[in-house]
């Protein structure tokens, strides 16, 4: 069974976000995806300063077995990309909830009510 933290909020596309001191959302990928894509080799983040759209694909997650998109949870502007994780992809591996991808300063009309809660995350994991 993947872990779920519940400090965490959840896309049903398989980031997670969390909301840092400064307003500004930490994103990366659950525990649930990186079981699913294997040993993860290459990571393709995001430019700095770049303005995201909502659901807008804007990584890429390459492993052994697939390539897989990562999404924008919401409309925001990238502040900063993890370069530990693109100099050690594994690392997301190891422990996905600390590999953070990237961070974004949300728009002033991002839905964080829109995000799913860890029991929710858990109740999509289940049916699928």
């Amino acid at each position: 069974m993947s872990k779920v933290p519940v400090e965490l909020k959840y896309t049903d596309t398989h980031e997670w976000i969390r909301l840092e001191n400064d307003g500004s959302v930490s994103i990366g990928i659950t525990d649930h995806a990186q079981e699913a894509l294997g040993d993860i080799v290459f990571l393709e983040l995001p430019e700095t300063g770049r303005t995201l759209a909502a659901r807008e694909s804007c990584a890429v997650v390459e492993s052994v077995k697939a390539a897989s998109d990562i999404y924008a949870p919401f409309a925001g502007e990238v502040i900063a990309i993890n370069q530990a994780v693109i100099d050690a992809p594994e690392s997301v591996n190891a422990d996905a909830y600390a590999a953070w991808l990237f961070k974004l300063r949300p728009a002033a009309d991002a839905n964080m009510a829109a995000l799913l809660d860890a029991a929710a995350y858990q109740s999509a994991l289940a049916e699928e």
